[in-house]
């Protein structure tokens, strides 16, 4: 029995066969992690699918199908999603352990940190979208003109909806990151944001507004976390200027520990 891919160390030459051996074994571990998890997620998918469904209103959580296959397809689609969603650690370590040896260990623990603040922003986000904004969206659109239409919500779409807010939601959160990366490679600063200050408000309060929202209070949740992204990109780029070593480097990263 073959053993499992060795990370290799900083600096440690490896052959080409050797890194395309490695790379095989943990795309290996990779699918074997979300096919595992999307069977146990298919044996648990009854509550899987009345997760996705909480956000409805209550007297119509149950989604319509309109084929004879539709049921078992869209449980085995949202079983995947959710595999995909359980072994994601499992991917991202798999690939972290295959690009690590690249990185000086101060770079890595930079990258580390990097990532473990991304991961908050992420679950931030998506707490954000599942609690507060779906319910709310959701609410407003099947009750838009009900006197008018008879809305039966059909399960792939449905689903499908719901699967794209909450990536839209954990993008929009991960805005702090990208401002970090520009500020990183000095495309943008710490200034120019507070200078722009009006201006990314502005833009940030046109983005919640185009977001469904029943009512004003509802917008201002919206509204309020972006506005505090904002602030939070600009203390980051404040952190990551302050890490510059001298004027004649542009990224923070090239500082020694």
């Amino acid at each position: 029995m073959k053993r499992l891919p060795r990370r290799l160390g900083y600096g440690e030459e490896a052959t080409l066969g050797e890194h395309l051996e490695e790379l095989r074994w943990r795309l290996f571990i990779i699918i074997g992690a979300v096919v595992l998890a999307a069977i146990v997620a298919f044996a648990f998918h009854n509550h899987v699918l009345d997760f996705l469904n909480n956000p409805l209103p209550g007297d119509r959580r149950r989604v319509t199908t309109l084929t004879v296959t539709e049921p078992f397809t869209v449980s085995i689609t949202v079983s995947l999603y959710a595999g995909v969603a359980v072994a994601m650690p499992i991917i991202l370590w798999q690939l972290w352990a295959f690009l690590a040896p690249a990185f000086d260990p101060s770079s890595e623990r930079r990258i580390v940190v990097l990532v473990a603040l991304a991961s908050a922003l992420g679950a931030a986000g998506f707490a954000f979208g599942y609690w507060i904004l779906l319910p709310r969206a959701i609410h407003f659109l099947t009750h838009y003109d009900d006197k008018h239409f008879n809305n039966l919500i059909q399960a792939k779409p449905y689903y499908s909806f719901v699967v794209t807010v909450l990536l839209g939601i954990v993008v929009v959160f991960e805005t702090p990151m990208a401002v970090l990366g520009l500020v990183a490679i000095g495309a943008l600063s710490a200034r120019t944001l507070r200078k722009q200050r009006r201006i990314g408000y502005f833009i940030t309060a046109v983005i919640g507004l185009a977001l469904p929202g029943p009512d004003p209070i509802t917008t201002a949740l919206e509204v309020l976390p972006m506005w505090a992204l904002y602030e939070l990109s600009i203390w980051l780029a404040v952190l990551v200027e302050r890490r510059r070593p001298s004027a004649t480097l542009t990224s923070p990263w090239h500082a020694q520990p």
